[in-house]
């Protein structure tokens, strides 16, 4: 980056400022300090990654063979692990997640994404088939992958990094340029990593970063691009029903990971104090702010009263403050802007349900007063379709309710527009599979939570997304198959 003062739009392998003139401020959560200012792009920075790109992917890039492009984000990979602490530090000051999070998931899931999407294209295979028509003509019949072409990638505030490459490792090994825009909130990873990148020997133009916001924006800008092949998106329901509107236009292809309302359900024979451990990371786990977080929580009767005291004394137990020291556990919220929605419902929560624990602002020493924190919270008592129970917080916040039959609970777990996990705990092997296959989501962890293998499918159903990436299957969004048809 051009310092560190100043987040930089990256196009065609350098750093600008735009043509716009306008930046923004970058601002800390843990105390609402300013870490940096932005550069928005405009329609010329916009247009000029997307030239940069085509010229990339029908250049040096588009000519590269598979090996050579593994062998390539290999090296990509290594780089973010040789300055690990630089993006340590910047994903720190973006999200103000603690360092004992941030080091242990964020930064090396972000390089390994890199290696994971490299080594399925070194051995994946294609189709082939042999065919014998009734009146006796051979043909041989073969599939080839093909890069798809200029991939937008949007991707979202809580996870920026690991979330960003999760999409750019595929759609690259594939043999696509992208052009990626970060989340205003968290600007700076995705930006270092084109010194990552130039370092590393990516051609100019394969890797480009435009900063600015949705709607007359950078981002509602590159979704509109004609010259845009796909775009990934990661985010809220709404903002993937508007990116949708503008794919449509020109028949672009879309994969969408979005919004949830996840439940669990917990059987009264699970191992009670794995159980609680689990859900006390599915629930609180970066302070909420993950979409795979649990909001509902369903838990057979004759348990239920051990379950909420327990989780109400993890909810209790948690330590904020410094992200570097290694007792911290838990950071604040995004922005001011954030806690602000998540306090309404904080406020709705503490008039209509009983507060088990939590509902407000913790107390917070010094300048981490001015920062975005807010209380782990439980609530219990609710109906089904209270505000609380129906729509996604992205907080550190469940609802808790009993239930009697193994149906009931599906039945709870099933009602609502998203499906994207839930979790499962029991003993009974029979009813953890029965159980899994009755739930209406794209990913069901029994007796565990987060648990990723990165070769399996990811993605949600109804309201929760469009298609399913990781390991094979990114290749369905990032490749166009072709049949080649050989007459013997």
């Amino acid at each position: 980056m051009a310092s560190n003062q100043n987040i930089l739009n990256f196009i065609n392998g350098e750093y600008t400022e735009g043509t716009l003139g306008k930046t923004w401020e970058n601002i800390c959560p843990l105390d609402g300090e300013i870490i940096s200012r932005v550069h928005e792009a405009g329609k010329a920075e916009v247009d000029a990654a997307v030239r940069a790109a085509h010229r990339a992917l029908n250049g040096p890039w588009g000519k590269m063979s598979p090996q050579d492009r593994a062998d390539t984000l290999y090296r990509v990979a290594d780089g973010i692990t040789a300055r690990f602490d630089e993006f340590l530090k910047a994903e720190i000051a973006d999200t103000g997640k603690p360092s004992s999070l941030a080091s242990h998931i964020d930064i090396p899931r972000g390089a390994a994404n890199f290696k994971i999407f490299a080594d399925v294209i070194r051995s994946i295979g294609a189709e082939f088939f042999e065919t014998v028509t009734p009146d006796g003509q051979e043909a041989i019949n073969y599939a080839v992958r093909r890069p798809k072409g200029v991939i937008g990638v949007i991707c979202p505030w809580n996870l920026p990094l690991l979330l960003m490459t999760w999409k750019v490792g595929p759609a690259l090994a594939c043999g696509n340029t992208v052009i990626v825009k970060p989340s205003e909130e968290t600007p700076t990873t995705a930006t270092l990593l084109g010194e990552v990148m130039n370092d590393a020997g990516v051609p100019e133009g394969v890797y480009n970063v435009v900063h600015g916001f949705g709607p007359g924006s950078a981002g509602e800008m590159l979704t509109q691009h004609p010259s845009v092949d796909a775009i990934t998106f990661t985010g809220e329901t709404a903002t993937g029903e508007a990116i949708m509107k503008n794919a449509a236009v020109g028949v672009r292809d879309v994969s969408f990971e979005l919004g949830g309302k996840n439940p669990a359900i917990i059987y009264g024979d699970c191992d009670f104090d794995a159980t609680v451990d689990g859900m006390s990371r599915a629930v609180f786990a970066n302070c909420g702010q993950v979409c795979l977080n649990t909001e509902r929580v369903y838990v057979e009767r004759p348990i239920y009263n051990d379950f909420v005291e327990a989780l109400k004394a993890k909810a209790e137990s948690f330590k904020r403050g410094d992200p570097f020291d290694k007792a911290t556990n838990q950071g604040p919220l995004i922005s001011q802007e954030h806690r602000d929605k998540v306090l309404g419902y904080y406020e709705r929560g503490n008039n209509d349900a009983k507060v088990v624990t939590g509902g407000g602002v913790p107390d917070m020493d010094g300048a981490y007063g001015k920062g975005s924190w807010v209380e782990p919270t439980i609530w219990t008592d609710l109906e089904e379709d209270h505000p609380n129970v129906a729509e996604e917080i992205f907080g550190p916040c469940c609802h808790i309710r009993p239930f009697d039959k193994d149906e009931e609970a599906v039945e709870l777990a099933n009602n609502s527009p998203y499906g994207l996990a839930t979790s499962i705990w029991t003993q009974d092997i029979k009813r953890a599979n029965v159980t899994a296959r009755s739930v209406n989501v794209g990913i069901t962890w029994v007796n565990c939570w987060f648990l990723r293998d990165l070769r399996t499918p990811f993605g949600g159903s109804k309201q929760s997304g469009i298609g399913r990436e990781g390991g094979q299957h990114s290749l369905e969004f990032y490749t166009e198959m072709t049949n080649v048809c050989v007459k013997l």
